[in-house]
């Protein structure tokens, strides 16, 4: 069973629907496999808890 992790900042729950199905759907057609075999997991850092640059992604 694969297990796809994403990490991102926060998105509405609408993208993230969207995000899972089209995950979902490539790892059903590169493998072959069922689409219940296929798990996502998000992981949501707000942006006053990582940086880029040298900046807290907050602060852009």
């Amino acid at each position: 069973m694969p297990i796809v992790t994403v990490q991102q900042g926060p998105r509405t729950v609408e993208l993230k629907r969207e995000l899972v199905a089209r995950i979902t759907d490539a790892f059903v057609a590169a493998y072959q496999i069922p689409a219940e075999t296929v798990q996502v997991w998000i992981h949501e850092v707000p942006t006053d808890s990582w940086g880029a640059a040298g900046r807290l992604t907050a602060d852009k």
